[in-house]
């Protein structure tokens, strides 16, 4: 059974453990423990999924709860895939910003795929400046 929550105090090295069983890792700073821990501390939603007790998927995202809410995390346990999980952190995520907020994320190349799957409409038009490191 996954049980589902907050978790707003997740541990960085329990989120980074994470992205690297999903993949996500390949795109994250994973060796930079501090840095994740602030991607953390900064977020406004932390979602975990647990497989007795142990860590198999997390969503974290930004929100201003009323308009928009940036998923900028979506990550589960490439073993633990096809299962609903990641579908049931999109859920609660969007659960927690509230109905008013359109949920935005900007997909992986191999999860391009998935999100149609699960109801998500593609928008063409997004625009970024990349971090500089």
């Amino acid at each position: 059974m996954i049980v589902y929550a907050q978790e707003p105090e997740l541990s960085a090295e329990e989120f980074r453990q994470v992205l690297v069983a999903s993949t996500l890792g390949e795109r994250r700073p994973i060796d930079d423990l501090d840095r994740l821990e602030r991607m953390l501390r900064n977020a406004d939603i932390v979602v975990t999924a647990r497989h007795e007790s142990r860590l198999v998927g997390v969503s974290r995202a930004v929100t201003d709860f009323s308009y928009c809410c940036y998923l900028s995390d979506l990550a589960v346990d490439a073993a633990c895939q096809r299962q609903g999980i990641g579908r049931r952190l999109i859920d609660e995520t969007r659960r927690v910003a509230g109905e008013q907020a359109t949920l935005i994320l900007v997909a992986a190349p191999a999860a391009e795929s998935y999100y149609p799957h699960i109801g998500m409409k593609h928008l063409a038009s997004c625009w970024a400046i990349p971090r500089t490191r």
